[in-house]
């Protein structure tokens, strides 16, 4: 059989339990699901993606990124007191307000770190294997329950800090990433990018209370208000129109929000449009009340921005607030609302005990930064380390995350690609010169290993395709040649998150059955072939739309074809059993029709690649 190109969606959560042998304690790195990192090229950057203050606002603990591990700095002397190892891609960390306890997630490892502070040190205490991608991470400290966003597990981990040990998943959907815990610890709001849903727990209860379409993609981080009514979290929203420049200047395309969520009841989230006129947000991410809550903060990562909110009457509303750009009355008043420019890439930002400072993590200025919101301007920034000047993949990287390179700066690479990766919409780029012809994205993983590229694989020149993306999809200026090498540096470095399914697959019958299935009844192997299960060919089983330029589809690499969010070329199947038994049955693509208990074979096989 054939399969075509397609996104995919995370499988449920009992197929999880096949392969969780209980948790794991270990001081190393080497439960990473079978797949090693790229070999470095240039000297690490630490990269701070998440940072958490003690009660006295006077240490900070940072997860750095790109060097796998935690730092704990003195805000007061701006001096990085200590650094440890977290496992690979530290992504979340917290710490009790006491200053004495810290954790740290490492997303590529599968781990949760545990460390003690003792004076300027953090001491490991210990490391949990949870696998499945953990990144967010919200703690009860009086129960001693932290909760664990798994991203490629669809789920949220419970885990006892006790007793060091994992006590349930609970089920949540698709790519959890962030995570908000109510003051009186009994609700937890789950942002889900993949279902595109905030989802709401019930903590006592241990199971879901309800969720809320926020109908957008890439949710970003999240806190609940004092009183427990709301979840604040910002998102990027898709009006499913071609990318023009007019439609995107309109705010047709992407566009930036602020939404909230009432967590007591299930009804429509409220949004505040966040995108000005000729200068839009992009990539919104990180947000923050302060602790009287007379502010709401926002990082704008795209732009190198944080958004300024007095937290009193905001136009919030059902649908897109005022229109799909801010509300022009907000936009002019200063006193309510304003930009200040801090470089870089901003992503998670915490309120100082005073309300009146804020402290950022800059990920492209390898720093923090202390801003004092009534003088409106940065008045530290703490290095963390990490090389002096940015080498081809550090500089390649920036060129991603900036949407700076598109039209009005309304979207960036990461925007539809997230990390490298794929979305939960079918999107209309005009790549093939075509109007309303949706498609799923594609990765960019291993991106030089599986030409031809784009759907219809009439591309064949991939500096020419990087070259096309900046200045047609993103309608952005013309990049000089260096720029575009700097890009594909980058794209070669990134990796996927490593597949948790992989780990078990030797030992597993039912995927032992699926692999002879793939390379034999089934057909599979007839496009999907090599190393990275893909011909490079192009195809025509049926499937194609009238409106399309080309015939046929390019056969797409099925490695870690179970993170995907939809599947095919039209995203219309949402799990590989609709692709294999509604969409692209094997007796309809050169195989042989299969059993249920065949097409279970199949998927569990199909889930390891």
């Amino acid at each position: 059989m054939r399969f075509l190109p397609w996104s995919n969606r995370l499988l449920p959560l009992f197929v999880a339990a096949v392969f969780y042998r209980g948790p794991v304690l270990f001081s190393d790195d080497r439960l990473t699901g079978g797949q090693s990192e790229p070999p470095p090229r240039e000297l690490p950057h630490p990269s701070p993606v998440d940072l958490w203050l003690d009660a006295a606002g006077s240490r900070a603990t940072v997860a750095c990124y790109h060097t796998g591990s935690v730092a704990l700095v003195d805000l007061n002397s701006g001096r990085v007191l200590d650094s440890r190892r977290a496992g690979r891609r530290t992504a979340a960390v917290w710490m009790n307000p006491q200053g004495t306890l810290v954790l740290a997630t490492g997303m590529h490892s599968g781990t949760l770190h545990r460390f003690q502070v003792e004076q300027d040190r953090l001491v490991p205490e210990g490391t949990l294997f949870l696998g499945f991608g953990p990144r967010g991470l919200a703690v009860d400290p009086d129960r001693q329950l932290a909760y664990v966003a798994l991203e490629t597990g669809s789920a949220v981990a419970v885990v006892d800090l006790k007793n060091w040990r994992l006590v349930r998943r609970v089920p949540v959907g698709a790519w959890p990433r962030w995570l908000a815990l109510s003051g009186d610890c009994h609700t937890l709001a789950v942002g889900c990018s993949g279902s595109r849903r905030v989802v709401v727990l019930d903590v006592p209860q241990g199971k879901e209370r309800f969720s809320v379409l926020f109908e957008g993609i890439n949710c970003g981080m999240m806190q609940v208000d004092a009183r427990g009514h709301y979840v604040y979290a910002p998102w990027m929203v898709y009006r499913h129109n071609p990318i023009t420049p007019a439609n995107i200047r309109q705010g047709w395309v992407l566009a930036s929000r602020l939404g909230r969520i009432d967590l007591r009841r299930k009804t429509r989230r409220q949004v505040l449009s966040l995108d000005e006129r000729g200068r839009a947000v992009a990539d919104p991410h990180g947000v923050a009340l302060d602790p009287r809550e007379r502010w709401i903060v926002c990082t704008s990562s795209g732009t190198g921005e944080l958004l300024v909110f007095r937290n009193r009457n905001l136009p919030f509303g059902r649908f897109s607030g005022q229109g799909d750009h801010i509300d022009p009355a907000l936009a002019r008043d200063r006193e309510r609302f304003y930009r200040l420019p801090l470089g870089g890439r901003p992503l998670a930002v915490r309120f100082l005990p005073s309300g009146a400072q804020v402290v950022v993590a800059n990920y492209l200025r390898d720093a923090l930064q202390v801003v004092d919101l009534e003088e409106r301007k940065v008045v530290r920034e703490i290095a963390l380390g990490g090389p002096s000047q940015p080498g081809p993949i550090r500089r390649g990287e920036a060129i991603f995350y900036d949407a700076r390179r598109s039209l009005d700066q309304w979207y960036s690479c990461h925007s539809c690609h997230y990390e490298g990766g794929v979305n939960a919409v079918t999107m209309d780029t005009r790549n093939d010169g075509t109007n309303r012809t949706f498609k799923t994205v594609l990765p960019l993983f291993h991106l030089e290993r599986t030409p031809p590229w784009t759907w219809h694989g009439w591309q064949k020149d991939l500096r020419a395709a990087m070259h096309k993306s900046l200045t047609d999809t993103m309608q952005g200026p013309r990049p000089r040649a260096q720029d575009v090498e700097d890009l594909l540096a980058y794209l070669r470095w990134i990796t996927p998150p490593p597949n948790p399914y992989r780990q078990a697959a030797s030992a597993d019958a039912a995927v032992q059955r699926g692999r002879k299935l793939f390379y034999g009844k089934a057909g599979c192997a007839q496009c999907h072939a090599g190393d990275d299960f893909t011909d490079g060919e192009v195809h025509d089983v049926g499937t194609g739309s009238p409106k399309d330029a080309y015939s046929g589809y390019n056969t797409p690499s099925l490695r870690n074809v179970y993170y995907r969010a939809r599947l095919m070329h039209h995203g219309r199947a949402r799990s590989l059993l609709q692709v294999l038994t509604e969409y692209h049955r094997p007796e309809e693509t050169g195989g042989e029709a299969l059993s249920p208990q065949e097409v279970a074979d199949l998927i569990a096989f199909l889930r390891t690649l």
